[in-house]
């Protein structure tokens, strides 16, 4: 009877360990879920005129000088609204022109990013502005955007957990930025593992000199200009590199002034091509708008590389047949330019 009770108990075991395995194998892993993804820019401008020189007073010349800061924070969020990641980088790019309203050439259009120790903060014994955005983009994870907005003390610097994690810098336009970037957020193919991503290419477009009024050859005075276009590539990659969620935009900003050298800019607000919508005015002449073409040229770098997205736009700086036949029909260089900078270094 022992036996008889030994043998059934070892069959009821081998049952039970088959049945379990089998319930196993029968197990669809769950898929990582999703996050919705966005970017914000938050832009600031200032000019100020050239002086000339004063031998009385011993004072040199100063030219005139003229800045565009463009903050851009790129995020996703969990289904409760908190903050899993966070990205941020700055292109504050500065220009000049004589007294005599002469245009001076821009050579550096590195991020504060790219620039690294050479930004120079770390001189006055602070960490450098890399690694403080870093200590920021720590600070938010796990919060909600009023608890993020709660993190700005008086004066634009951060509350005490702000500087304690070793931001002290301003980080007002850091949550402005997060701010819209909450405000675009799209479902998106993103998870938790995903690395966010953020590409700036700035170029100057414009740098053209002042020109005085002369009434005997009848020339009409004419302000001298400088444009600066920040093209913005922000996106999810996965193990891969290969992107699963983009967003991308562009600041585009014309400084304007006279052949004296005096500022003749009035901007207190900037929007972005993206933010200025159907205002931007290229539907008028028979094409979609910006955004849309954006939109359009975004549809075609998801699943592919950065390699793979700098290949979608030909040496004429048009997009290939793909990308125009999605709707992409504007030069797409600077979208090219600022995906390279997504790509992994070497």
């Amino acid at each position: 009877m022992k036996k008889l009770l030994s043998i059934v108990l070892a069959i009821l075991m081998v049952v039970s360990v088959l049945a379990l395995v089998a319930c196993k194998g029968n197990t669809t892993p769950e898929a990582p879920k999703t996050l919705k993804f966005g970017m914000g820019v938050a832009v600031s401008t200032k000019a100020s005129n050239a002086t000339p020189a004063n031998e009385e007073e011993e004072i040199a010349a100063k030219d005139g000088s003229c800045e565009v800061d463009s903050t851009v924070a790129v995020i996703t969020v969990d289904a409760d609204g908190k903050v899993v990641a966070c990205k941020i980088d700055s292109a504050q790019i500065k220009g000049s022109w004589t007294v005599a309203g002469v245009a001076n050439e821009t050579t550096d259009f590195r991020t504060k990013l790219e620039k690294g120790n050479d930004y120079g903060m770390s001189k006055t014994g602070k960490k450098e502005w890399f690694e403080q955005a870093a200590a920021f983009e720590g600070v938010v994870v796990g919060k909600t955007l009023a608890e993020i907005k709660a993190l700005v003390a008086e004066g634009g610097k951060g509350v005490e957990a702000v500087t304690t994690a070793g931001c002290t810098i301003t980080i007002s336009d850091f949550v402005k930025a997060i701010d819209k970037a909450f405000a675009n957020l799209a479902d998106s193919n993103a998870t938790a593992a995903s690395t966010l991503k953020l590409g700036l290419a700035t170029e100057q477009e414009k740098q053209d000199n002042a020109v005085a009024a002369n009434e005997e050859e009848e020339i009409a005075a004419k302000d001298g200009t400088i444009e600066f276009d920040t093209t913005i590539f922000a996106a999810a990659v996965d193990a891969n590199g290969k992107v699963v969620a983009v967003d991308t935009d562009c600041t585009q900003v014309k400084f304007t002034f006279d052949a004296a050298g005096a500022s003749t800019f009035t901007a207190t607000e900037v929007a972005t091509k993206r933010e200025r919508g159907n205002d931007y005015g290229m539907s008028k002449i028979g094409k979609k708008e910006w955004f849309e073409q954006a939109d359009a040229f975004e549809t075609q770098c998801l699943g592919k590389t950065a390699a793979e997205i700098v290949a979608l736009v030909g040496t004429d700086g048009k997009g290939v047949e793909a990308v125009q036949t999605a709707g992409c029909t504007i030069t797409a260089s600077g979208f090219a330019a600022a995906a390279a900078k997504i790509a992994p270094a070497k």
